[in-house]
């Protein structure tokens, strides 16, 4: 329980961190962490015609990254940082998945990017 307490703090702050950084002019960058079985953040919200980069890291082993909806995929490798850049250009909130098996648990590893218009 406490570890999950900490390993939320560390991904706030790494949240904190990405949004004060958004003001120099770049697209906004937010950090994500793929652990067994939870994206951390599990939930991003975005402005609808705001560029970002979503960047994923995963301490453990390798995972996915999968929006459907939204045509967004990649492979986050161990060790690495796996970015993907994207202007939203619609509103709505949309699922997002692992979609390389990481383990019993991993059917239940999803999350939500919700574009505010």
């Amino acid at each position: 329980m406490d570890r999950r307490l900490l390993l939320c703090g560390f991904a706030a702050s790494l949240v904190a961190a990405a949004a004060r950084a958004a003001t120099d002019g770049g697209p906004r960058r937010i950090p994500v962490v793929a652990r067994k079985f939870v994206f951390i953040p599990n939930e991003i919200t975005v402005r609808k015609g705001e560029p970002v980069v979503l960047e994923f890291s995963a301490p453990e082993v390798a995972m996915g990254f999968y929006a459907p909806a939204l045509g967004l995929r990649t492979l986050i490798v161990p060790g690495e940082v796996a970015q993907v850049a994207w202007t939203p250009d619609k509103a709505g909130r949309f699922d997002f998945l692992c979609d390389v098996f990481c383990g019993d648990g991993h059917e239940g590893m999803s999350g939500h990017l919700v574009v505010q218009a």
